[in-house]
């Protein structure tokens, strides 16, 4: 464990000045603090601490950040409070170290919002002072060096989150090293196998290869010093995880990568990159297609540089990277390599985001992010808005818009702004048009088409890549398809509070929506519909003390009312959990014009005339089943989802047509078809589609949907079918 003066050793090697009295007031603090916890490898808990400020001290921060990272624990884990801490080391600190502690009393129905919330928080606290971000990023390195000592299932639980959250914030604010080191150890403990296969690889190609580098290394060496340019040649592997990654993406077998090795050249000042880059390019070809100029634009992290490949050595091709002292530093330790602080004052967040486009990329985020809904929706937008490798596009007039690669015309709609995205029916890529769904490349003009009266459809939301353009296609489609989901929800929920015997009142629920992690009864409501919430989760959050009681599962209820031909169809009731029956609190189903968001069961359909059966589908509103559709079995483990629903056709005259499904088993000779099309015909259906399946040189089978009014009109298609000659079986598909 580090004692008390080499952690004050470590800070003044860089810091001469450093506050030495605070530092070992923090050191006793945190050791009487934590007395005697342990950590699950039998350590004492204070070498934690004590290791993530020896990470920040190798990033030369200041003491305030030093000494958030030695208390940054004693809030969550013992009797400190975020009072005490302002009184014995000031409000700044307190406020770092408040910011890294989790909020312990979410007294939330859900642990993935929990989960969600904590995060959120931390955001939160980084966009106030990014100093938070780095203590966060050096704890969970340690923990990461450490994870084999905890139990399988929390190891892969925290190496997937480090693999898809904080790996990629640490490359985001540009810390390379540091997401190298997230990302390898992660990969370790999720894929060992992989992992270790890729390092015996890496080690048989050092071991071959090696004599080969190191002449690639004088050759351009001297290159350089030939025409007096002064430069550092270091060679560079490329990590385990990204080798694995690129291997998988680009289905290439180890050996067909040419990148594994590469070049850096660090030079003393920017017009030595490009001399660097005559010299390489007129010694050696290029080739073509692999160059790159990160000086002229930088990536939203910060980093600088000019990457190129040659055909070198040995006819070898070598990747090179070409930058100087500086970007090399902001390569390594990203937004760490900044002055965070000056004069002893630390940077204030608006003049580090003029200094640093990763910390200025951060704040925009967390403004679009903080337009979600839901704890939920806030950590999907940020795994969206994470992705690493980008495309740099223009608009007509040359302004520079970085997307994730990937993204479409929709995403750089929404780039430019949010009204631009709403109201874009077309884009033109270099001139040409394209569609709206097209995959962007480096370079690409792209102008967007607009017209006034569009509205996104929502099926873009599924389709684009950046977190901003499926926030605002939700904002702007959110109304009607909100107003659907938010009815929906109240239908059923107020259903399940008369089910459980509990009385429901909007003041009631909102009284309650702190344990639902829900700004509003709306948004409540509009999760049920939506199927993201369950209904016995609102009434556990209004009544805590209720416990609902399944009796018997779906299943068993059919068999119980006849299911197997014991009684008649016509005297079925189909029960819901509690004591209500479709006739009192059934839910009234009018179509898909109607104003519930509604779809029917994907195989077979239902028809009015049909006892039906509602299920909560998430995202999708409620799909409709016919109650004998063996489909439903699969839902037997489920009872919050299952709704009670009835056909409400309002006998206006208006008639809708609604799907079903047949399967006809014809024989096989001219003019069958015809035949069968004409009765369809002849009873006012229609045959939305029709598929062919052949069974034998005499016999075919007919898959017919159709689409028809309701169950008599469907009975009397099936009677005649029977009666003809050239038909031998008809059955209904019932999902």
């Amino acid at each position: 464990m580090m004692r008390q003066y080499e952690l004050v050793e470590r800070v003044r090697k860089y810091n001469p000045g450093a506050d030495e009295e605070l530092l070992n007031r923090a050191y006793v603090y945190a050791m009487r603090a934590h007395g005697a916890q342990k950590r699950a490898s039998g350590d004492p808990y204070l070498t934690h601490p004590l290791e993530v400020a020896g990470i920040l001290t190798d990033l030369r921060l200041d003491d305030a950040t030093i000494v958030a990272a030695v208390l940054h624990d004693t809030i969550e884990d013992t009797g400190s409070t975020r009072e005490e801490i302002d009184q014995t080391f000031g409000p700044e600190i307190g406020r770092l170290v408040d910011g890294l502690t989790k909020i312990k009393k979410l007294d939330l129905v859900s642990k993935r919002a929990e989960q969600a919330e904590n995060f959120r928080k931390l955001l939160l606290a980084i966009a106030d002072d990014v100093r938070v971000l780095l203590v966060k990023l050096a704890d969970r390195l340690h923990n990461m060096r450490t994870l084999q000592h905890v139990p399988p299932e929390k190891r892969a639980r925290v190496a997937e989150e480090t693999l898809d959250i904080y790996a990629p914030l640490a490359g985001r604010m540009g810390m390379q090293r540091l997401r190298d080191e997230l990302e390898d150890l992660a990969f370790h403990h999720l894929r060992p196998d992989a992992h270790a296969m890729i390092e015996s690889r890496l080690k048989t190609l050092r071991e071959r290869n090696g004599h080969l580098i190191r002449t690639i290394e004088k050759e351009l060496s001297d290159a350089l010093s030939a025409r007096g340019i002064e430069a550092k040649v270091v060679g560079r592997e490329k990590q385990p995880y990204s080798i694995w990654r690129k291997m998988e993406r680009k289905s290439l077998a180890f050996e067909q990568l040419s990148d594994i090795f590469g070049f850096r050249i660090i030079v003393r000042t920017l017009e030595d990159c490009y001399r660097v880059l005559g010299v390489v390019h007129t010694k050696w070809p290029m080739v073509p297609g692999r160059f790159k100029d990160y000086i002229s634009i930088p990536k939203q992290n910060d980093y600088r540089s000019i990457h190129t490949t040659i055909v070198g050595p040995g006819r070898q091709r070598v990747e090179l990277q070409v930058c100087t002292a500086e970007m090399n530093d902001i390569a390594r330790f990203g937004i760490a390599a900044h002055a965070l602080y000056k004069d002893g004052r630390v940077t204030d967040p608006e003049t580090l985001a003029r200094e640093s486009s990763a910390y200025k990329w951060l704040q925009q985020t967390l403004a679009h992010l903080a337009e979600g809904d839901s704890p939920e929706e806030f950590l999907e937008h940020t795994k969206l808005e994470l992705f690493h490798d980008q495309v740099f596009c223009f608009t007509p007039k040359g302004r520079l818009i970085a997307l994730p690669r990937g993204a479409t015309p929709v995403d750089f709609a929404y780039a430019v702004h949010t009204d631009v995205g709403n109201t874009a029916v077309g884009a033109k890529i270099n001139g040409s048009i394209a569609p709206l769904l097209s995959e962007l490349q480096n370079g690409d003009e792209v102008e967007i088409i607009r017209a006034d009266s569009q509205v996104p459809p929502p099926a873009w939301e599924s389709l684009v890549v950046t977190g901003k353009a499926r926030a605002a296609i939700r904002r702007a489609t959110r109304g009607a398809v909100r107003a659907q989901y938010a009815g929906l929800g109240r239908q059923i929920v107020v259903r399940a509070f008369e089910r459980a015997g509990k009385q429901y009142g909007d003041d009631r629920l909102r009284a309650a929506l702190p344990r639902l992690a829900r700004a509003s009864v709306d948004d409540v409501l509009a999760a049920v519909g939506r199927g993201e919430m369950f209904s016995g989760d609102v009434v556990k959050a209004v009544y805590p003390e209720f416990r609902e009681e399944r009796k018997t599962t779906r299943h068993q209820e059919k068999a119980e009312a006849g299911w197997f031909g014991m009684k008649s169809l016509s005297s079925l009731r189909f029960k819901v959990p509690g004591n209500g029956e479709a006739s009192d609190h059934a839910i009234p189903i009018r179509g898909l014009g109607g104003d519930l968001p509604v779809r029917f069961a994907p195989n077979g359909g239902a028809v009015p005339g049909d006892r039906i059966v509602g299920i909560l589908t998430p995202g999708e509103g409620i799909t409709i089943y016919p109650i004998q559709s063996p489909a439903l079995t699969a839902f037997d483990d489920q009872p919050e989802r299952w709704l009670d629903v009835r056909w409400d056709l309002d006998g206006s005259g208006r008639r809708e047509l609604f799907p079903a499904q047949l399967v006809v088993t014809a024989i096989n000779e001219p003019g069958t078809l015809g035949t069968v099309a004409s009765v369809i015909g002849e009873q006012g259906a229609n045959i939305d589609k029709l598929t062919f399946v052949e069974r034998s040189p005499d016999f075919r089978e007919l898959v017919i949907d159709l689409e028809v009014f309701d169950l008599k009109q469907l009975n009397a298609i099936v009677s005649s079918l029977r009666s003809r000659d050239v038909v031998n079986k008809v059955e209904r598909v019932n999902g």
